[in-house]
């Protein structure tokens, strides 16, 4: 029994001695020290790069907008401007109710100094050929005139008479002699980028 004994204590010794308590882990290496300084001033330059893409991207956002702005102001000109006017049967003067239309073309022409115009007169079928070609070119001096005395240079426009060579409505009524009697209104010069009058 004594031998017994002296076996368990053996065992138990030999089991301590081999598979007992394991070593302690060697201790992580500690971090560097963190320098704040590296850290603010990296955090600094984020910043400064951030701010100047975010005012990069609003010039261009703003360059964008002023140039969807000039083309929809040049186009709102550029109709203006090509508005016809119209006249009455083997008439030359300037009706009435075209007057506020050559009135827009002329203030205009006066903000923006380098647009030229070139008037063409047109008249409906009746009459001879050489007629209506008279007639259309003082129906385009009319308009001319008109808008020389609201103080546009003479040489920024040009005159042109087409008689009844280019109708706009073919027929051979009243309606389509209406519309055939007019001065067409083209730009011919300055006309890429206008500016609204004030």
């Amino acid at each position: 029994m004594r031998r017994n004994l002296y076996l368990i204590v053996a065992a138990a010794v030999l089991v301590a001695a081999c598979g007992g308590s394991q070593p302690a882990p060697t201790p992580a290496p500690a971090p560097p020290p963190v320098d704040s300084t590296a850290i603010k001033e990296q955090m600094r330059r984020d910043s400064i790069a951030a701010a100047e893409r975010a005012r990069a991207e609003a010039e261009r956002r703003a360059a964008e907008e002023r140039a969807r702005m000039e083309a929809r102001v040049t186009a709102e000109m550029t109709s203006a401007m090509q508005a016809m006017i119209h006249f009455d049967f083997d008439r030359s003067d300037i009706k009435a109710e075209d007057q506020a239309t050559l009135n827009r073309k002329a203030a205009i022409l006066q903000a923006n100094q380098g647009l030229r115009v070139r008037i063409a007169g047109h008249c409906d079928e009746r009459g001879s050929d050489e007629y209506n070609l008279a007639l259309g070119n003082r129906r385009a001096a009319a308009a001319k005139r008109y808008l020389v005395s609201r103080g546009v240079a003479a040489d920024r426009i040009e005159i042109v008479s087409f008689g009844e060579e280019r109708p706009m409505a073919m027929g051979h009524d009243e309606d389509a002699w209406t519309q055939n009697r007019r001065d067409e209104f083209e730009i011919v010069a300055g006309g890429d980028r206008l500016v609204a009058p004030n």
